[in-house]
């Protein structure tokens, strides 16, 4: 499987929220590094990861572009993120079933068929905005 073929079946894991899907293309020390905060390693850490953003959001993500390089372990993800704000996450503005669309990207390694890094960035200022109806 190429790293496009792996990076394609994690997005659309995700848009069907199979997250059992999802993470089996990870490699048990997959990497996470999200926009905000530490990286978090780790196959179980993920999964919580996973379980949290979905106790606090129904996202989809739409328009996505998986682009890849010669190598095939590297790939860059442009898409866009359509989605609920269901319950309040942590200091983050509070939760009242808001919607927002909100572009963003991810970039990816890959070996062997599995996902060993993620690296996922969005513009938290903006999403804010949104949630709050400033925009």
């Amino acid at each position: 499987m190429t790293s496009l073929d792996t990076v394609t079946r994690y997005y659309d894991a995700f848009n069907r929220k199979d997250w059992a899907g999802m993470l089996s293309l990870l490699h048990p020390d997959v990497r996470h590094d999200s926009n905000q905060g530490a990286s978090r390693v780790g196959k179980d850490i993920f999964s919580q990861f996973l379980q949290h953003m979905d106790d606090c959001y129904d996202e989809t993500l739409t328009d996505v572009i998986i682009m890849t390089e010669p190598t095939d372990t590297r790939v860059a993800c442009e898409f866009v993120v359509n989605g609920v704000y269901k319950k309040t996450d942590g200091d983050l503005p509070a939760a009242t079933g808001q919607t927002y669309v909100l572009p963003a990207g991810s970039f990816l390694d890959v070996a062997d068929g599995q996902i060993t890094r993620i690296t996922t960035y969005y513009n938290l200022p903006l999403w804010e905005s949104l949630v709050l109806g400033n925009q």
